[in-house]
């Protein structure tokens, strides 16, 4: 076990040989750390909460409590293989949230960004990878070996079908079940989730030109209409783009998957 003298650790709390906790950490009462868990500096852990299995946290990151993070994956064929979560800094993963370490079949890594926001009751699946600055509402679900580009934001009660990818600036409504691929910057809403647009409000908010988010716009367009199959209009696009939001769509589209994609309406 390695403690440094500056973590404070309630009486109550248990924490299990082999632990490391970091400078400034505080863990509340009742709350207990796994033997192979590591805590970087200032990590608050607070009262009732578990945090277990091959797990990292990263710096400044705040874990409510009922939260239970790094237990075993809810998948039928894990058979106790050493498998990790890796968690970034500065996260704020609120009450009752769960996080699942990943499988070996997955690649055997769970991993959230930085300065993401999980709220009450949201959960991150096996071998799920979530970038920065991600928010998930009350009771999101990432299912798992989902991919969530950074700056999603997924709506409260809706859930991420496994294998799926979330493409950076996408977001997803509330009471959503999203089964495809979302593009870049997307907004996906309604309860069998469709693509019905773009998310300007959150492009307009990160202060993104608005020469880059004419050309998304001129660019779903040509995915909504444009002749052939859709992953054609992304290959067409491609050849004549020179927006780098509009490439960074142009490549989630080609690139490698499992599932077929949300495409907007024609």
């Amino acid at each position: 076990m390695s403690i440094d003298p500056s973590a404070r650790i309630h009486p109550s709390a248990v924490v299990e040989p082999g632990a490391e906790i970091g400078p400034g950490c505080v863990v509340g009462p009742f709350s207990v750390i796994g033997g192979l868990v590591r805590l970087s500096e200032e990590v608050e852990v607070k009262s009732h909460a578990i945090v277990t299995g091959l797990t990292e946290v990263g710096a400044g990151t705040v874990i409510f409590p009922f939260a239970n993070i790094g237990d075993v994956p809810q998948d039928l064929k894990y058979r106790g293989e050493k498998t990790r979560l890796l968690i970034g800094a500065r996260n704020r993963i609120r009450e009752g949230v769960t996080m699942n370490a990943g499988t070996e079949g997955g690649g055997g890594i769970t991993r959230v960004g930085d300065d993401c926001l999980f709220m009450t009751g949201a959960h991150v699946g096996h071998d799920a990878q979530v970038g920065n600055r991600v928010i998930m509402a009350n009771n999101a679900a990432l299912a798992g070996h989902c991919i969530i580009g950074d700056e999603v934001i997924i709506g409260g009660l809706s859930g991420i079908h496994q294998w799926v990818r979330v493409g950076k600036g996408a977001i997803i409504g509330a009471v959503t079940m999203v089964t495809n691929d979302v593009i870049p910057y997307g907004l996906v809403q309604g309860p069998r989730g469709t693509l019905d647009g773009l998310n300007l409000v959150g492009l307009k908010r990160r202060g993104v030109d608005r020469s880059e988010i004419a050309a998304l716009r001129a660019a779903f367009q040509t995915l909504s209409a444009g002749e052939g199959a859709f992953v054609d209009r992304a290959r067409h696009l491609g050849l004549e783009c020179d927006s780098p939001h509009v490439r960074e769509v142009v490549d989630f589209i080609l690139a490698r998957t499992d599932r077929s994609f949300l495409t907007p309406h024609r």
